[in-house]
């Protein structure tokens, strides 16, 4: 386990990730929309995506330089996605939003914890 991420390309590239993420929950977008539609989140929290998506990005930066930073975000968004998986399971919804935004970042979140935290 390392303190600091090594190598970091694949940390900026989930910060980025995160940030536009962040940026398209803003207003929702279509798509996003309906996937909180889809899954039954409340409506009335659809306001918290957006800056738990742009507070993701900055742990994510800010954590090549503070030691277990970027670790615990890496860690925070793998279980982020899993409830998110969960929440598309448990409304039934198999689509594209479960199999390849879900999923897919999961994938992505994992292979960034592992990669440059764990090896």
């Amino acid at each position: 386990m390392t303190l600091l991420p090594e190598p970091i390309w694949p940390v900026l590239i989930l910060a980025a990730v995160q940030l536009v993420d962040g940026i398209l929950c803003m207003k929702p977008v279509a798509f996003i929309a309906q996937c909180f539609v889809d899954v039954g989140w409340p409506r009335s929290l659809w306001w918290v995506m957006a800056p738990l998506k742009f507070a993701a990005a900055a742990g994510l930066v800010l954590g090549i330089w503070v030691p277990f930073l970027g670790l615990l975000t890496s860690a925070a968004l793998v279980a982020y996605f899993l409830v998110a998986i969960g929440m598309h399971v448990r409304a039934r919804d198999f689509g594209r939003n479960l199999f390849v935004n879900a999923t897919g970042m999961l994938v992505l979140c994992v292979a960034v914890l592992v990669w440059c935290f764990l090896v």
